[in-house]
C-alpha cells in the first residue's frame, strides 16, 4: 500500500494499492492524460473520469479491476488535482522499478 496526500494541507490522505497502480497500468491510463504545460488540473481529473467511464462502457471484458480502481480512488469524493497529480507522481516512481517488458 501506498499513501498519497490530496490537498496541500497534508490533512486528506488516501490508500493506493499495488493493484490500483497495475491497472493503472494495464489501461495505460495515465498516456497522454496531461497537456504540455504538464499541469494536473481538475478538467484533467475530468478528463481521466471521462476516459474510465468510456473504457467501462465500451469494454466487452471483465473490468472489474477497472471498476475498483474508481471506487478507491479516481471517484474517491476527496480526490481532486493535487491528489490526481500525486497519484501520477507516486505511477511515475514506481513505473520506473518495474521490469521492463519483451
Amino acid at each position: 500500500m501506498h499513501d498519497i496526500q490530496l490537498n496541500a494541507s497534508g490533512t486528506r490522505h488516501l490508500e493506493v494499492s499495488d493493484e490500483n497502480l497495475r491497472t493503472i497500468r494495464k489501461y495505460d491510463l495515465f498516456s497522454g492524460l496531461v497537456d504540455s504545460t504538464g499541469y494536473v488540473t481538475e478538467e484533467v481529473l475530468e478528463k481521466l473520469k471521462l476516459n474510465v467511464r468510456s473504457l467501462i462502457a465500451h469494454s466487452t471484458e471483465d473490468t472489474k479491476d477497472l471498476l475498483d480502481l474508481c471506487i478507491d480512488v479516481i471517484y474517491h469524493d476527496k480526490m481532486k488535482a493535487y491528489g490526481l497529480k500525486n497519484l501520477i507522481d507516486l505511477y511515475k516512481a514506481e513505473a520506473a522499478l518495474w521490469p521492463v517488458e519483451q
